[in-house]
């Protein structure tokens, strides 16, 4: 497996789809990524050279922000939000939903 910020991403899947592995990467992003580093896309894992998971490696971390720093990023700016006291602050420390879904009815794993 080819191990790129952290994460081991899968060895038998095409490029595009294994790098969906690491938080932060979606499809998009991922295809990005494979132009940005002129990859193919379609390309298996295992046919990668070591010069090309190095140059993937490299685009991610120089240009993306993924995985830990990614998820620190986003835990800050729901503490910050709490701190401020604005509504969606109020409603993710009263474990509601925050983005105006309703919750006379469903929400239920949200309201517990």
């Amino acid at each position: 497996m080819a191990r790129i910020a952290g994460v081991d991403i899968p060895r038998e899947k095409r490029v595009e789809i294994s790098l969906t592995y690491i938080f932060g990467i979606g499809r998009t992003t991922a295809n990005q990524v494979c132009q940005a580093t002129d990859i193919n896309p379609n390309t298996r894992v295992r046919d990668l050279t070591d010069e090309e998971v190095a140059k993937i490696r490299a685009y991610i971390d120089g240009n993306l922000k993924v995985e830990g720093d990614l998820r620190r990023e986003v835990s800050q700016d729901i503490k910050r939000k709490i701190e401020i006291n604005c509504l969606q602050g109020v409603r993710h420390r009263k474990g509601l939903p925050v983005r105006g879904q309703r919750t006379q009815t469903n929400a239920r794993t949200r309201k517990g």
